[in-house]
């Protein structure tokens, strides 16, 4: 079990011998892996309990974590729903850690963006590119490429999430193997890139790290789209998001029912309201495309990059991506970190 697994562990028991009555009441669902600054949760936690009355508490796990912690508990689970990146999904399935549920507006979900079975279900999806802080770049030029990153003027004021634990950095390997040229049988173009990454002591935090970009701690993060936007125009921040010249992927987010939990009527009424009008509005007002097009308003929608820069972005074969996911990460693990 890696530190970082143990360690969530810990702190779960912990609150948990501490709040068993809580955890466990009639107005609660727990959700693993719902941070307040992801993809705003904070503002969907609030609406959840507002609209149904059931108090869904902030939890920092990453998709990584979240699926470790859902098999650790396998036999005495913890949460109720669970948020984290497709392939994570495609595992819980496998891993027997997660129940069916087809939830309000089933039918509104297209094909390939659900298990036909219920067990996990797109809620919204994101670009992956650069998220920059101008300011804090010190009068240097926004990097355009996947290639500029590895410029030594931009030496230590590069990051992405710890692809070994985090979806969206297994995302970000995604999308530079594929703009490199590679495929999700061939991961050696990310690797090769991430050993030259390494050369500009790039920063590999663990967990969202959308405070530190802000800050200027992480000038330029590989990031989602919905990141870079709200920190444009909710927090004014001197921001930009730039999709790679070579090329980039966009991603579902999933949410599942977890096997056994023990608020499940309160985890079914979460996950019906998550794709309901006031929760898909909710996500696309985050800079998310929720999986209902229709909850995209002009107004949200203006807000993105052109249609054009869009144009370089690719979905990929979800599956095959979760198939290949822990060979890559012991690749990645052995051979950069």
């Amino acid at each position: 079990m890696r530190l970082s697994t143990l360690l969530s562990a810990i702190v779960v028991a912990a609150a948990l011998a501490v709040l068993p009555s809580v955890v466990h009441a009639s107005g609660y669902a727990i959700c693993y892996n719902c941070p307040p600054q992801w993809a705003d949760w904070a503002s969907q936690l609030r609406a959840i309990e507002e609209h149904t009355g059931i108090r869904v508490p902030h939890d920092n796990k990453n998709s990584g974590q979240t699926l470790s912690q859902l098999i650790a508990e396998k036999n005495n689970p913890v949460a109720d729903v669970a948020y984290y990146g497709v392939s994570f999904g495609i595992a819980a399935r496998k891993a027997g850690v997660v129940a069916p549920y087809r939830p309000a507006h089933w039918d509104e979900i297209p094909d390939g963006l659900k298990d036909p079975d219920g067990y996990w279900f797109t809620i919204h999806s994101g670009t992956l590119g650069l998220f920059v802080n101008v300011d804090a770049l010190g009068g240097l030029p926004v990097p355009q490429s996947w290639a500029d990153l590895l410029k030594p003027e931009y030496r230590g004021m590069v990051g992405y999430l710890d692809p070994s634990s985090a979806f969206v950095g297994y995302v970000g390997a995604v999308a530079i193997n594929e703009a490199m040229g590679g495929s999700l049988d061939d991961f050696s173009p990310a690797i090769t890139f991430f050993r030259e990454l390494a050369k500009n002591h790039p920063i590999v935090p663990k967990q969202t790290s959308y405070a530190r970009v802000l800050s200027g701690e992480i000038p330029i993060l590989i990031d989602y789209d919905f990141n870079a936007y709200r920190a444009r125009y909710q927090d004014m921040a001197n921001a930009a998001f730039v999709i790679p010249a070579e090329g980039s992927v966009v991603v579902p987010y999933v949410m599942s029912l977890v096997h056994g939990g023990q608020n499940a009527e309160n985890g079914k009424r979460v996950l019906d309201f998550v794709l309901s009008d006031q929760g898909q509005a909710l996500w696309a007002n985050a800079f998310l495309r929720p999986v209902r097009a229709g909850a995209m308003s002009e107004e949200a929608a203006a807000k993105f990059l052109p249609a054009s820069e869009y144009a370089r972005v690719r979905t990929v074969d979800f599956s095959r991506m979760a198939e290949v996911q822990e060979a890559f990460q012991a690749r990645y693990l052995a051979e950069v970190r």
